[in-house]
Order: C-alpha cells, then sequence, then structure tokens
C-alpha cells in the first residue's frame, strides 16, 4: 500500500516532471500512475496504440455499476523546442502564487487533483462510482480517447456522464468547435529552373490553395454563422504546415500543406471539405494537367474532433451547478474529447482549472488558487457520490 498521501502539488510536480510530448511515449507517466493506483488496490485497464507506445488509462473507484462519473484528461503536451521559457519546462517552478511548467495549466493539474484526492474518494465510502480516465494524443487530433471510449462502451458499465478538465478556470463549457485536419499534396513536373515551361511548380500552383484557404476564412469571418459564446464567434481556418522544393535551381515538383478547419456546433463540415474539393479538382488540378497530364492533387484527413454541443437538460451541468456556485455556461473555441464522449452518448461538459489563455506557451503556469478550487469540487464530488441522493 501506499506510505503516505501524494499531495495535489507534489502530484503535479510528478506529472509535469513526465516528458510526455505527444511526438513520444507516454507510457511512463501511465505506469506512475497505474501503479499508484494499485498501491491504494484500484485497478486499470489500459488500451494501447497500433504501435504500443502509447496508452489510455481507465480506471474505477467505488462500486462497479452502471451510472458513474468520468473524470476525464489528457496526457500528452505540446513541445517546448523554440520557446523562451525562463525555466526548466519539465520541472515545476513556483514563483508567488503561480506553478511554472510544462501542463501544469493544459492539463495535467486537474489529472494531478484527481490522482491525489483517490484516497479520500475511498475513505467516504462512494455509492457511484468515479472514474479516472486518462488518453493519449488529445493534442494532436483526440486520437487517444476513441479507443478507450469504444473498450469502455464494449466492456465496462456504462458511466452517466464525463467531466473533461481542460482549463476553463472552473466554469462549465458545455460546448466547444470541432476540429478537421487535412494534408493536402500537389503533384507536379521537376526539372531545371532556367526552363520552367518545362515542368509544373507544385509550389505556384499550392500557393493558390493557401489563399483560398485564406479567402474562405475570411468569407466566414464576415458572413458566419455566428455564435457570440465563442471567442471568435465564427469558423476558423489555419494552414500550419507547408513543405515544398529541394533547391533553388529546380523546379518544385511536390508540396504538401497540412491545414485545419474548426468548425462551430451545427455547422455541417461535409459542406466544407466539398467546396475545397471542388476548387482542387475543378480549378486547381485542370489547370496543372493542361500543363501535365500525369499532374496530381491527394487530400488526405488527419483528423477530425466532434464539437461538443449544448444539451438541453445536461446532468452533467445540473450536477455541477450543485456543487458549486457556478451558474453560467460558456462556449471554448479549443476541442476535447467532450464530444466524442457525447457521441457515445455520454452527457460532457469542459470544466477544470488554469486559463488555456496560458497553455502552449513559454512559461505556462497555473495559478494556487485554481489549483485549491478544483481540490474542493473533487472533495465536495467525493461527497455527493457517496450520499444517498447519488445511490
Amino acid at each position: 500500500m501506499l506510505s503516505s498521501p501524494i499531495s495535489p502539488l507534489d502530484m503535479i510536480g510528478r506529472l509535469v516532471g513526465y516528458a510526455t510530448v505527444s511526438s513520444d511515449s507516454n507510457l511512463v507517466l501511465i505506469d506512475f500512475a497505474r501503479d499508484y493506483l494499485d498501491s491504494l488496490g484500484i485497478q486499470s485497464r489500459l488500451s494501447f496504440d497500433d504501435d504500443r507506445r502509447k496508452a489510455n488509462l481507465f480506471a474505477t473507484i467505488g462500486p462497479d455499476r452502471a451510472g458513474g462519473i468520468v473524470l476525464s484528461g489528457h496526457t500528452d503536451v505540446v513541445p517546448v523546442e523554440g520557446q523562451p521559457w525562463q525555466s526548466d519546462p519539465f520541472c515545476v517552478d513556483r514563483r508567488g502564487e503561480r506553478i511554472y511548467g510544462r501542463g501544469t495549466s493544459d492539463m495535467k493539474s486537474f489529472i494531478a487533483v484527481a490522482l491525489s484526492t483517490v484516497p479520500f474518494f475511498l475513505s467516504v465510502g462512494l455509492r457511484r462510482p468515479i472514474h479516472i480516465a486518462l488518453s493519449y494524443d488529445e493534442e494532436v487530433g483526440c486520437l487517444g480517447a476513441p479507443r478507450m471510449l469504444r473498450d469502455i462502451v464494449a466492456h465496462l458499465p456504462r458511466p452517466a456522464l464525463a467531466i473533461v478538465g481542460e482549463p476553463t478556470s472552473m466554469q462549465v463549457a458545455n460546448r466547444h468547435k470541432g476540429a478537421l485536419a487535412f494534408r493536402t499534396i500537389l503533384t507536379g513536373r521537376d526539372g531545371h529552373s532556367s526552363a520552367p515551361q518545362r515542368g509544373l511548380n507544385a509550389i505556384v500552383f499550392a500557393s493558390e490553395f493557401v489563399s483560398f484557404v485564406a479567402q474562405m476564412a475570411e468569407d466566414y469571418r464576415m458572413q458566419g454563422p455566428f455564435d457570440q459564446s465563442f471567442d471568435p464567434p465564427y469558423m476558423t481556418f489555419n494552414v500550419g504546415v507547408i513543405r515544398g522544393g529541394t533547391a533553388a535551381n529546380i523546379i518544385a515538383r511536390s508540396c504538401e500543406i497540412v491545414w485545419d478547419f474548426r468548425p462551430l456546433p451545427g455547422v455541417d463540415s461535409a459542406t466544407v471539405i466539398q467546396r475545397v474539393k471542388r476548387f482542387l479538382n475543378e480549378s486547381l488540378l485542370t489547370r496543372m494537367r493542361e500543363q501535365v497530364p500525369d499532374a496530381a492533387i491527394e487530400m488526405a484527413p488527419l483528423y477530425h474532433v466532434p464539437p461538443l454541443r449544448p444539451e438541453t437538460d445536461s446532468p452533467t451541468e445540473a450536477l455541477i451547478r450543485l456543487l458549486t456556485d457556478t451558474s453560467n455556461s460558456v462556449g471554448v473555441a479549443f476541442t476535447s474529447e467532450g464530444g466524442q464522449f457525447q457521441q457515445e452518448g455520454i452527457p460532457a461538459v469542459v470544466f477544470g482549472p488554469g486559463n488555456i489563455e496560458q497553455a502552449h506557451q513559454p512559461n505556462e503556469y497555473i495559478t494556487l488558487d485554481q489549483v485549491d478550487a478544483c481540490k474542493q469540487f473533487m472533495e465536495r464530488l467525493a461527497a455527493w457520490a457517496a450520499s444517498p441522493a447519488a445511490g
């Protein structure tokens, strides 16, 4: 058994110390969490990615029955390379009322508070189970959570609701945008740059596509649809990566563009995709093949994260309102696994400590009052789950 409890702040330090950047394995953190829970007599269920380099963890505290509350968080963090950190990003640095380190806000503090509260969960005699759900690769498209959800639905009692602990400053976010990302590759013909008429420069045509994406972004910014609960209140587009060409004196044979868009709940993403495909096939590719008959354009999906839609009479919202003085609901522009829980019929909200404005930044931090507020919520949740009302 565990020799002594781990405080929320010490647990934050341990989790931040695991450099679980999405490009790397998260197993060191998952192994720690599994061993920690095992020391408390709690078994964990793991679901792995195809290479078994990454894993989700799902653990149940309390009775093995349907109707539980999921506390969901992702274990991966974004890279720190090129950012001007003032301290080691993978070693927490407390300065006054702030704790600095990669993942303090997004979102290891929520996970840390949940794990450190497990002994309290055990002590109160839960009538309704509380589940800890830790996923991989949220930062690159919420790739781990669907595999975990499939495992839950197939093999475990169905939870009643889910709380996703992304940073909302402990406000209830009952809606967020979706996210769809694509890789578009244009292939032309290479050759010597002194004779451009004999080749087809993929970068030139790719630049037209980038301009097209920028024009779509402007169209939706000006014409909507709009939802003022989001910042910004319209669908957004972003070109994140461009790779193409090999040298200044070689006509670029290929150019790759990675881009995404973030639809509002209720927007038909298929219409956006069709608009893009029409431009690529009917405008760009037609003109490319007039010069080079075997020119090609490929558009492949990278991920599709569904939006979180507001639900009338959501039991998750109702529970949080019961346990806190929160009365308003907000929308957030970022994505989470909340929409994936919702698609499986498990009502979800986003509700966690920290501020999203600190996420992905150098010198990311969370304030102590946010950690304390999250701890108080966890304890109130445990007391409710142990009460006759939860039975």
